[in-house]
């Protein structure tokens, strides 16, 4: 009996190359990744939080706040530039566009609850009880469930059209168009949550598309400080 194969073969019996995701594919799964991941993690660390601790309360809401604000910009990205780059390069698709009426029903209600998560927030730093955390904890996880729900569809019925349709040159121009009101440390500490538990092939990628200097500032001064921080918020170190 044969060995069942592990890679995929070519006709002719060798094992067929796997492609390697493209650019706007990887940065987007990235993104998922790491919003993903921070919602879940808020979620556990709030639940063991002293309710009445003004410092631990007020370093997992800013974090909340923080991941909100980079899923609401991701959102409108995507919504002002990157589905219209995708509909110009299928043009009148009526099953694209079935896809992204889904898609903004979904994300519209995704940021209802990212500001649901914001008002527990508030909650919780105005009353310091208990009830006030666990609801916090609770928006932290029913968005995290949301958005696991979303972005599942939306990996599995955009990104192969993204892969198939829109170009490097139209990423590009994208990328080049997009500006953020992060401040420098909030970019910085972004960078080093995109990086946890990436791939070698999308660390490379997310590091090669920094501007130089963002590149050399992340390495010298950036990475050091975004353990810290994780430290400080988790107890733990990051997994970089």
């Amino acid at each position: 009996m044969t060995a069942p194969a592990v890679l995929p073969r070519s006709s002719a019996g060798r094992p067929a190359r796997v492609a390697a995701p493209s650019r706007p594919v990887a940065c987007q799964r990235v993104l998922h990744q790491l919003v993903r991941r921070e919602l879940r993690l808020l979620a556990e660390l709030s639940t063991w939080a002293p309710p009445a601790d003004a410092g631990r309360r007020a370093a997992l809401t800013r974090h909340a706040g923080l991941v909100g604000r980079v899923l609401l910009h991701h959102h409108r990205v995507e919504r002002d530039r990157v589905w219209p780059a995708l509909q110009r390069a299928l043009p009148g698709d009526p099953g694209l566009a079935a896809l992204l009426d889904g898609w903004t029903a979904s994300c519209a209600r995704i940021d209802h609850q990212v500001r649901d998560l914001a008002t527990a927030a508030r909650q919780w730093a105005v009353a310091g009880t208990a009830p006030a955390r666990d609801g916090f904890a609770m928006a932290c996880l029913d968005l995290a469930d949301a958005v696991d729900a979303q972005t599942f569809r939306e990996e599995r019925l955009l990104h192969p059209l993204l892969a198939e349709h829109l170009g490097p040159a139209a990423w590009s121009a994208i990328a080049r168009s997009v500006r953020s009101d992060l401040s420098g440390r909030e970019r910085s500490l972004v960078l080093g949550l995109a990086l946890e538990d990436v791939c070698a092939g999308d660390r490379t990628r997310l590091l090669a598309g920094l501007p130089p200097a963002r590149r050399w500032a992340w390495r010298l001064v950036g990475a050091r400080r975004y353990r810290a921080t994780v430290v400080r918020l988790r107890g733990a170190p990051p997994a970089l």
